[in-house]
This record gives C-alpha cells, structure tokens and sequence, in this order.
C-alpha cells in the first residue's frame, strides 16, 4: 500500500508513527506542513520513508499561504499516487487533504484539535465539521475525541480509538542511572514535569503549586524538561520565590535518554488543561511512577475518581492549591506504598499503553477505510 502520511511538525509520535507504517511493508511517504520553535525529534526520519520536498516545512505556515500550499499538496499528491492519505490535526493538514478531494482519507486527532481548537470560533469550526464530512476514518486515543467527534455528525463506526501507547521495552521501571546523585537530590522527594512551556500544559500552575508546597517541605524539588514561550514567566515565578535552587532544568531530553528521568522521580505531575490520552503520562506510567495529574476526560479514562489500586491522583483542573496538597500528600507517603503504587501504573501501562499491540488498530482503520471507498 502507498501512504501518504501528512502531517503539521515532526515529533517523536510522528517517527513513531512513521515506523509502524513503514515497517508494516507499507510505501511511505511523508509530508511536513510547517517548522515551528524548536525541533522536539532528532532522529531523522525511518529509512524506509521517503520525505516528499514540496512548498510546506521550512516555517511556520501562515494563513495567506493556504492557497499555494493547497495546490502543492495537489501537485504532491499526483505524484505520489498514494492509495490513502493519512492526515492529522484536523484543522491544519487534515483539512488540507480533505480540501484537495483526494479520497480515502484517513484523519488523525491529535486530541487538542477537537477537544479545544474545534470550538475556538466559526472558522475553526467551519474548518473541523469540514474535514470531518470529507474522512472515511477518523483515528482517536480517547473516548472523548470520539464523543467529539460525534458532536459534529461523524458516524461511530468509522471511529478507530487507540491509546498511542509507549516502547514498553525502552520506558520500564529500573535504575535512573544517577541523576539524582549528580544533583545533589538522593534524600529528596523529587517531582517531574515535562509538557511544554505553553498556556495549555499548564506548567506554570505546576511552579506556582511548587513554590506554595516547597515552602510547607523543604525536601520537595522538581525537574522542568522541555522548552517554550513560558521559560521567563517560569524562571520568574521561582526567582521571585527564591526556590531557584530547588528546580533543575534539563532541557530538551532526547527519547534515549528520557526514561532516565522518569525513573529519577519519585512523582509524575501534568497540569495540562486539555490531553486525549497523554503519551507523556502513559510514559511515566510504563516506567512505574505514581502520577498526579489535572482531572480532565482524557486523563479521567487513566485515573478513575473512584477506582481501587489507582496508579496515581487527579486534582481540578487550573486549581494550584489543590495541586500543591496533593504534591504534599505524595510526599508524605514512604516508600513501599510508593512502590506498590508505582507497580500499579506500571500494570496499567502493559495492559492499555503497549503500543505494539495498540498500533494494530491504525493497520484495522486503514483497512477500513479503504474498504468504505471502494464500497
């Protein structure tokens, strides 16, 4: 099968993706929409997939550059002769491939773009109604992408949900290979967060809730990855506070390396204010960290209100005082209930984040789609 994978960046779900298909003895070729900030995969792509030069991915796209880019994507797409599209957010290539009336298309949410972008106003809703009456597929990693989805008149049946799931060889539990110790950090309770710097992860109200539970234990420190336009609100907030002192930055992690630090912390912490199912949190659960995490649907379908030998928390979502209690309340907590804890996320993750068993879906619902087409 030829597959045209389209896509708006390219990321670490991107180069997972991407090696699925490929490695399915599919032809792959693919297609980056834009270039936006800093790069957050650096590993080139599959060797089996060809990268298609065309007008998009060297910037940022603009809204004045969807005419040429549109007839590009035509021109790209006589080209290829793909038998599928494969296209996701919504909004951006999705409604792109659907606007160029190549057909079957196969669209991928990323999550945000129907549980947020999708209700931002008109044209964004013009822009997600539109793309959705013109896909056969519709991939999803929650039930409330699919509840979304529905929202808008998309049939069940041609919904494929899927957790994207996580390597669960490369993040498992086991030594973090002293990060710790170079810290200065072995006696500490230590808390890691790594959503990008942007309003709606909401790592701001992760600092904010910091700094309010730091000063109630002093043993508390917390490890900020990754990068963004918030990195002078965050650095100002703990400066402010005088906790600088408490706070590593570790930048942008490579995946190699990023188990290390799941593994280094006692505590998993995402305050995002909008997730389907969070690869980042399936991540933490997959190497055994106890997580607290913002009570939002996605997030919800991980961590029931009322569930037994859950693997973690959720506090309200946006309320940093509930948040900082229950830093708190983890910190409070020894070691083997810490463990146990731990051995249930890790539990949960081999049983719904195993993203080799997961990705069998995205071979069903292009199997599916082709199917509806042809029909």
């Amino acid at each position: 099968m030829r597959i045209l994978y389209f896509t708006r960046d390219y990321t670490p779900h991107d180069h997972r993706f991407l090696s699925t298909i490929a490695g399915s003895g599919n032809e792959v070729f693919s297609v980056r929409l834009e270039r936006r900030g800093v790069q957050r995969e650096d590993r080139p792509l599959p060797q089996a997939v060809t990268q298609v030069p065309w007008r998009g991915g060297q910037r940022e796209a603009r809204l004045v550059d969807g005419l040429a880019l549109w007839w590009d994507l035509k021109r790209v797409i006589r080209q290829v002769r793909p038998d599928l599209i494969h296209a996701g957010p919504l909004q951006t290539t999705g409604l792109l491939a659907a606007l160029s009336g190549f057909r079957p298309l196969v669209s991928m949410s990323w999550g945000s773009d129907l549980l947020k972008d999708a209700d931002r106003g008109p044209r964004w809703r013009w822009a997600t109604r539109f793309t959705l009456d013109h896909t056969q597929v519709l991939i999803g990693d929650c039930q409330a992408v699919r509840e979304k989805a529905l929202s808008f008149g998309f049939p069940s049946e041609r919904v494929v949900l899927f957790p994207w799931g996580v390597d669960l060889a490369r993040f498992a539990p086991g030594e973090e290979s002293g990060l710790r110790e170079r810290w200065g950090w072995q006696d500490c309770f230590v808390m890691l967060c790594n959503r990008a710097w942007e309003p709606l992860y909401g790592v701001d109200e992760v600092v904010r809730a910091f700094v309010l539970a730091v000063r109630r234990c002093s043993n508390l420190r917390l490890v900020l990855l990754g990068n963004g336009s918030q990195a002078g609100l965050l650095r100002q907030i703990l400066a402010q506070a005088g906790v600088m002192d408490f706070v590593h930055f570790g930048g942008q992690v490579s995946q190699v390396d990023l188990s290390r630090y799941y593994r280094a912390a006692d505590l998993y912490l995402s305050a995002s204010h909008s997730d389907g199912s969070s690869v980042s949190l399936m991540e933490a659960l997959a190497c055994g960290r106890p997580v607290l995490v913002s009570d939002i649907p996605g997030n919800r379908e991980w961590i029931l209100t009322d569930g037994q030998n859950q693997p973690g928390w959720l506090f309200p979502d946006g309320d940093v005082q509930a948040l900082a209690e229950g830093m708190l309340r983890a910190a409070e907590l020894g070691s083997d209930q810490l463990k146990a804890i731990g051995a249930g996320s890790r539990l949960l993750a081999e049983q719904r984040a195993d993203w080799n068993k997961n990705s069998r879906e995205l071979m069903r619902a292009y199997d599916l789609a082709l199917g509806i087409y042809h029909d």
